[in-house]
């Protein structure tokens, strides 16, 4: 066994290696930003149009009038009640 050929090759990939690792490395900045250690950089709140706004908004007031009414049909008046008594009825029908 050539021990002198075997480190020379052993060095030979280890050069390759570092240069692929600087590459990615270099790739992850760019991508990530520099210093990331893995972690997404952040990008910010995302914006939503003043029409799809409107419609989410129209949308939630119809869900929570629908459920307002589902109690207030309930008598007790809790907003709780309304899962409860679905969840707890369903299994009680004799």
């Amino acid at each position: 066994m050539d021990f002198k050929k075997l480190i020379a090759s052993l060095y030979t990939e280890r050069e390759k290696l570092e240069r692929v690792i600087a590459s990615l490395e270099e790739l992850r900045d760019s991508v990530y930003g520099a210093g990331a250690e893995g972690g997404l950089k952040r990008r910010g709140r995302k914006s939503m149009p003043e029409a799809e706004r409107l419609e989410v908004s129209e949308r939630m007031k119809k869900y929570w009038a629908k459920r307002r009414k589902a109690v207030a049909g309930s008598g007790s008046g809790h907003s709780t009640d309304l899962g409860l008594a679905k969840r707890v009825g369903a299994g009680r029908k004799a």
